[in-house]
């Protein structure tokens, strides 16, 4: 079991959980919070995060991208612990996981809603199972040809912060992007970042990433400039908003975060980018909760 825990990625769940948080953080705001959608909210989420992880060390094995020259934590196929065959089967298990789950959540929390929303919902949740596995995996794979930061950004972002708020059943307001551009930028940085780290190994091993495209030195501007803009888009809601000093504060997130940013323009060995990801990554689930905090007042 311990080897599937360790392939299951577990610390990459609070950067999956931080889209639900902040799209729960507008219900809240809108008092249409409900405990149950919530927690199949976070369950589908868990198993959609892991299913992703476990395609990603598949993806990456089967293309000879998971090798000794990579940086990162040894994969669970590279290390010889789990088969390529035993993964196939667990990718399988938790499609039907992500599956169940998500089923369950669409039709309690449609139920009172018309049939359009469901099915709307049902898409969207079978369009996240697809990006999930074709990340890596299969020859049409979007993370070889540069498309992973879009990916993350829309399916971290506005699906994962919008759509979990919409599950709620309350009204969708423009302002209510501004949030989840915030965290579709921070979570490409964190995809930014792990890419950065992997320059290498990947241009070796032919994952076009958008890092491998632009550069380290290009990588590190973007890396900034997706910080700074989700830490701006989050600004920005509050200005449009009650503007009670207390609603400010989310923006003790933004602290380590900066220290981010400045780490990552100053280091010129990738090997030292691997710690940056859990910071990040916290960082930005501290942001969520801190939104939900902010918004209970």
């Amino acid at each position: 079991m311990k080897k599937w825990l360790k392939a299951f990625r577990l610390r990459t769940l609070p950067l999956a959980f931080s889209c639900i948080i902040t799209g729960t953080a507008l219900a809240v705001k809108e008092e249409v919070f409900d405990a149950i959608t919530f927690s199949l909210a976070l369950v589908t989420t868990l198993f959609l995060q892991i299913l992703s992880n476990l395609a990603n060390d598949y993806g990456d094995a089967e293309k000879g991208t998971d090798n000794d020259q990579r940086l990162g934590p040894v994969r669970a196929i590279q290390s010889g612990e789990i088969s390529k065959e035993q993964m196939k089967k667990a990718i399988v298990l938790f499609v039907l996981f992500s599956l169940v789950s998500g089923l369950s959540l669409v039709f309690y929390a449609t139920r009172n809603l018309p049939l359009l929303y469901s099915v709307s919902f049902i898409v969207i949740g079978l369009l996240s199972i697809i990006a999930a596995i074709k990340y890596t995996a299969g020859k049409s794979a979007y993370g070889y040809k540069g498309m992973g930061d879009l990916f993350v950004f829309i399916f971290f972002g506005l699906v994962g912060v919008l759509g979990s708020y919409l599950l709620y059943g309350g009204a969708l307001r423009g302002e209510y992007v501004l949030p989840s551009i915030t965290i579709g930028l921070f979570s490409t940085a964190v995809l930014n970042l792990n890419n950065m780290r992997d320059i290498v190994n990947d241009k070796l091993s032919g994952k076009n990433t958008l890092v491998v495209m632009i550069g380290l030195k290009k990588a590190k501007a973007y890396h900034v400039f997706l910080l700074v803009t989700g830490m701006f888009s989050a600004f920005y809601f509050w200005f449009l908003g009650d503007r009670t000093l207390f609603n400010l504060i989310f923006t003790l997130s933004f602290i380590p975060l900066a220290i981010n940013s400045w780490r990552v323009s100053k280091v010129e060995n990738p090997q030292k980018y691997d710690p940056m990801l859990k910071h990040i990554a916290m960082s930005t689930f501290l942001f969520s909760i801190l939104f939900l905090i902010a918004l209970f007042s």
